[in-house]
């Protein structure tokens, strides 16, 4: 059965309802035919005579049972088996060498015939239903559309669940689901974005500045013990120390919500000789009651006076809270969790001293006027007496108008034309408050409301096959800003161009300059790279006491700058893995041991062999997202690496093979550990691709730093532990000694490297995995890319023009 998502019963039940509408047409409407090779007989003659004496009954290596395994591809389990088959014995790993070589017209008949069963199965499947299936927006996708839709800037991103990842991203369709839970939440989001929109629409422009001079931003009262900045040379000045809230500026509490622009004029005071007075600057209410705070940015403090500009979200009630907070500074203690005038001096410690601090509230994603026209289009608004709606919107022809407006703004929501018909259950709602002398705005926010909770604006509506042009803008805008698609998009879709290889190159380049390519990587990184997972671990206080918030979010900035440079510039996805550069400021130099490096700002390094970086793979968020805070494992790391950028894919382990535990039989070390556990046959195909990668990064700690040696904690001294051995033999056979010769071997192989980019952006953007069937497109995709050093731009131009993206 094909039933067109654009043309669904859901169209005539707006709302919530049409979105449970479709969910339930989408969980009854795929129904996977069994399917088995073409010579059956080949399949279990090989695996009879070479196979089964290991995968056979209750006791089968693995768990695999390949006398059971049946040919009833529709069964997902099923199919992931046999494509792993198919894989072992395509890369000579079965039989295993010690077993005895297959014979080879066997082998043959064997992969012929289990590849056209697969590929067979996949297309037929495709064809019919497409790759992905019922995907929707995410929530950072549906809140940066409400955003662009009304020209809003309110964050909405925390009134929407958490998602779960699968193959890596929260885009992937078979991995979303749609509870009643999350439509509640996706209506109570809804209703709070259309309700700041009215507010801007109908109301005075908000305005809101200060200017605080020292003592505007010092404690009122010096005779009081507490925590905010004292008054010392003219200046407010913040002594380093452990105290939380120290550094609090009542002054900058927020009255409303809102972002505001704050410009800080700021000194260092007794600098530390390993340069300026790295400081943090955080908000939050500032009490015990509310123990957390939202990280602002970072700055380097230096004698002569600077001013550091921010712009951050301030809900009503938040403050400012700027301290030192490099933790090698040395740190003043004060009695009482207080601090009183004068009492810091003394103790010769690092400060930072404020002259004067501006704050200015701004909208970030267009004016009041610019909500307005979105909203209500040309009509006018006049003031009235009424103080609960101080403005009224002047329409002659009620029906006539909401009509207009909210099908222009379903246009919009839809990512494609509407027609009357379509519009029809949206307005008889409006047109009914409207026959009920409902003010035209309540009536018109209905059909906003409705349209807005609509399975069109949640779900992306593609049919099988070919996607038409407004298909295609939608899945690039999506993909490349994760948003709605602007005018420029859409009016090309508009004139058909959009399945155009050039038209999708120019507006590929064209929506990843300046800040859209900055703020495409780091979506797409948060993700990849789980850069977003960054704050999920602490690390050890006692192992590693020079980390703190200033070297992880410098980290951050390293490697999101690093990729920029990358898709600007088009390097070859190789820089992934080894370069001879990288961007530091002084703070995250000094933490890597690299000297000579001075400033607060991030700028481009040139590294040398002493400095042991190079590549993302060597960067401390990287190292810091493949550690639990503790320590390292280079089975954890590698399996990270090897599926995130070596694309090497690994399965998960074996139901009955137990996890690698500490000291297995009296080992002492993780290399003898996991030599122990690879002794175990069926761990060994598994281990011989990870953990080279594993052991080629043991030289880096949790946190990203250098080190020659494990820890060993005794007591509360960190000592020497047992010296690392970062060498391994690769799969191939070729060995490396350490970090510097696994980045040599992978490099010279970048054909991989580029298929693997290219497979995670597929997956990023069209919301499906790569199956069987799609890997000669992921192939073709690195082939052409070769004519070009395998650039990062490159591939993406390649990737939004294939027919993996350009299809269903």
């Amino acid at each position: 059965m094909k039933q067109s998502l654009r043309a669904s019963t859901c169209a005539h039940h707006p709302g919530i309802a049409g979105v449970t509408g479709l969910v339930l047409l989408l969980l009854s409407t795929f129904t996977l035919p069994a399917a088995e090779p073409s010579s059956p007989n080949a399949v279990r003659s090989f695996l009879e005579n070479n196979c089964y004496d290991c995968h056979q009954g209750e006791s089968a290596e693995a768990a695999l049972d390949l006398e059971k395994l049946s040919f009833d591809l529709g069964d997902s389990g099923n199919l992931q088996r046999w494509v792993r088959v198919y894989d072992r014995v395509h890369e000579g790993e079965m039989p295993p060498a010690d077993y005895g070589e297959a014979d080879p017209k066997e082998r043959r008949a064997f992969l012929s015939a289990t590849h056209h069963g697969l590929t067979n199965f996949q297309t037929g499947i495709h064809t019919k239903y497409g790759r992905v299936r019922g995907r929707r927006l995410t929530r950072k996708q549906i809140e940066r559309s409400l955003q662009d839709l009304l020209a809003i800037d309110i964050p909405l991103l925390d009134y929407l669940p958490e998602e779960q990842k699968t193959e890596g991203f929260t885009t992937v369709a078979s991995g979303q689901g749609m509870s009643h839970f999350q439509l509640a939440a996706h209506l109570e989001t809804v209703d709070i974005a259309l309700d700041e929109a009215f507010r801007r629409a109908l109301s005075p422009e908000d305005e809101y500045q200060r200017d605080f001079d020292a003592k505007g931003v010092a404690r009122t009262n010096p005779k009081r013990r507490c925590r905010e900045p004292e008054m010392r040379n003219g200046k407010a000045v913040i002594w380093s120390s452990g105290m939380i809230y120290y550094g609090r500026m009542p002054a900058t509490t927020a009255k409303t919500d809102g972002w505001f622009e704050f410009e800080v004029t700021v000194s260092g005071l007794k600098l530390p000789k390993t340069g300026g007075v790295w400081s943090t600057v955080r908000s939050g209410p500032c009490v015990s009651s509310a123990p957390l705070l939202s990280n602002v940015t970072t700055f380097e403090a230096m004698e002569k006076p600077q001013v550091v500009k921010f712009t951050t979200w301030l809900p009503k009630g938040h403050m400012l809270e700027i301290r030192p907070g490099d933790t090698t500074l040395k740190k003043g203690r004060f009695a009482g969790g207080q601090v009183g005038v004068g009492e810091g001096e003394p103790q010769d410690l690092p400060g930072i001293a404020f002259d004067r601090v501006t704050m200015k509230q701004v909208h970030l994603n267009g004016g009041d006027d610019q909500v307005r026209e979105y909203l209500l289009g040309d009509l006018k608004v006049e003031p009235q007496k009424d103080k609960r709606k101080p403005w009224k919107v002047i329409s002659k022809n009620p029906k006539t108008d909401a009509e207009r407006l909210l099908t222009r703004f379903a246009s919009r929501a839809f990512r494609r034309p509407v027609t009357s018909d379509e519009m029809q259950p949206y307005l008889e709602e409006v047109n009914a408050a409207i026959d009920d002398k409902a003010d035209f705005v309540d009536a018109i926010r209905l059909g906003y409301r409705a349209l807005l909770c609509s399975p069109r604006f949640i779900y992306f509506a593609e049919e099988p096959g070919s996607l038409d042009d407004y298909e295609v803008a939608t899945r690039l805008s999506y993909l490349l800003t994760g948003s709605t698609p602007d005018d420029q998009l859409m009016q090309l879709a508009s004139d058909g161009k959009m399945r155009d290889p050039e038209t999708l190159k120019q507006q590929t380049r064209r929506l990843l300059s300046g800040s859209g390519g900055e703020r495409f990587l780091h979506d797409w990184a948060a993700e990849w790279l789980d850069l977003d997972q960054i704050d999920f671990t602490q690390p050890d206080a006692k192992l590693y006491r020079d980390f703190d918030p200033i070297v992880e979010q410098a980290m951050l900035q390293e490697t999101e700058t690093y990729l920029g440079e990358m898709l600007e510039e088009n390097l070859s996805v190789s820089r992934l893995i080894d370069s001879d550069f990288t961007y530091l400021n002084s703070r995250l130099a000094r933490y890597y041991g690299i000297d000579g490096i001075t400033g607060g700002e991030l700028r481009r390094i040139k590294l040398k062999p002493q400095d042991r970086r190079g590549g993302l793979i060597t960067q401390g968020a990287i190292m810091k997202v493949t550690a639990n805070g503790s320590n390292t494992s280079p089975v954890i790391r590698g399996v990270w690496v090897s599926e995130r950028l070596l694309g090497v894919e690994v399965p998960p382990p074996p139901s009955n093979v137990p996890a690698v535990e500490p000291d297995i039989r009296g080992a002492k070390t993780i290399r003898e550990q996991l030599a122990k556990h690879r002794s175990q046959g069926q761990c060994a195909s598994c281990h011989t691709k990870v953990d080279p990668a594993g052991f080629a990064l043991e030289n880096y700690d949790p946190t990203g730093k250098w080190r020659d040696h494990y820890p060993k904690l005794q007591g509360r001294n960190v000592k020497k532990g047992p010296e690392i051995d970062a060498s391994y033999e690769l799969p191939s056979g070729m060995e490396f000694k350490n970090i510097d010769g696994f980045q040599k071997i992978v490099t010279s192989h970048p054909h991989r490297l580029a298929a693997n980019v290219a497979e995670h952006l597929l997956v990023y953007g069209t919301g499906a995995k790569i199956e069987y069937v799609d890997r000669p497109q992921v192939e073709l995709i690195a082939n052409k890319a070769a004519a070009e050093d395998f650039g990062f731009r490159t591939i993406i131009e390649h990737v939004v023009s294939s027919d993996l993206f350009l299809s269903k």
